[in-house]
């Protein structure tokens, strides 16, 4: 048996006093400012202290929860049980010829200016997305018709069990949004990406192009996830949310952004009950106007506040 006590002491003596906090709010970490509490959230510094963690988890049993930046989710009222990690310390970016090495917790954001910084073509398309690498690696993250197995060459990565791995582009079954880390939850702890020389200018253009599309189209005042819902097969999701009438429509402090339909904005201190309700209005609506099933593209993880009385 054990005690949260234990626990607690436990990932202090591996990651330090300043990087392990209890009942930790969740909203202060994910990009849509929604969710409720932690009972362990930890930044580990090191590769080892990642797979020292995965293994406190294992001796325990305890649930685990690997958050990312917390770009692409949202954390339920009622907080998330066990380990919470995020990898917000391990963020070096270098270069070895046409190659990018980037921790997990670097922001692909950055990856792409590095690349732009060396010249480097290729990983222009995620100059404007909101995400960790290592997010982006689990998720496939693309836009502007450009993705990450495009580029990706390889991966290491720690097992449930803290054991590490070397894993090639093709071993992660990389299709849209989606990768084979969806299902064996290995944490990424860095990856190395196969860019081209290019010319400065030419790369600086283009990232400077879509960043203007970005800003100009996307709500970026307001808090979000980014994009709630997959691109459905033959249709676009953002124009079937505006065709379906529901920009500005919401449940709490949600709502459809007037800018962007494909995007649910956090308005008013929305709740995550709030933020899942609209996400259900919209795709109810969507289905009874166009017989469209809508597919969330952001994941939805936690504990309902019910869940956590009982």
């Amino acid at each position: 048996m054990y005690t949260n006590e234990m626990i607690y002491q436990e990932l202090v003596q591996i990651c330090g006093k300043e990087n392990v906090l209890r009942d930790e709010p969740l909203k202060y970490h994910t990009l849509v400012k929604i969710g409720g509490k932690a009972d362990f959230l930890v930044w580990p510094t090191t590769y080892e202290q990642v797979m020292e963690v995965v293994r406190l988890k294992e001796k325990y049993q305890l649930p685990f929860t690997l958050l990312g930046n917390g770009s692409n989710v949202i954390v339920r009222d009622g907080g998330i049980r066990g380990i919470v990690m995020q990898l917000k310390h391990l963020t070096e970016i270098k270069v070895e010829g046409e190659k990018i090495i980037a921790q997990s917790g670097a922001d692909i954001k950055a990856v792409s200016r590095f690349a732009l910084e060396h010249s480097l073509t290729g990983l222009e398309f995620a100059c404007g997305i909101p995400g960790s690498v290592g997010g982006a690696i689990m998720m496939n993250a693309g836009a502007y018709g450009g993705e990450v197995k495009d580029v990706l060459d390889h991966v290491k990565v720690v097992t449930q069990k803290g054991e590490l791995k070397i894993l090639r582009k093709d071993d992660l079954q990389l299709g849209y949004r989606t990768s084979i880390i969806s299902q064996t939850h290995d944490i990424v702890l860095e990856a190395v990406f196969q860019l081209k020389k290019g010319e400065y200018e030419k790369i600086k253009e283009k990232m400077d192009d879509l960043t203007f599309q970005r800003e100009s189209k996307q709500p970026l005042e307001y808090p979000s996830v980014g994009s709630v819902f997959k691109r459905p097969p033959g249709y676009f999701a953002g124009k079937l949310i505006q065709d379906s009438g529901l920009q500005g429509k919401g449940v709490g402090g949600a709502e459809v952004s007037t800018k962007h339909a494909g995007f649910i904005i956090n308005k008013n201190n929305a709740t995550a009950s709030d933020y899942i309700a609209t996400i259900e209005m919209v795709r109810k609506t969507v289905k009874e106007k166009f017989g469209v099933d809508l597919e969330l593209e952001v994941k939805i993880i936690g504990e309902d506040i019910k869940q956590q009385q009982q």
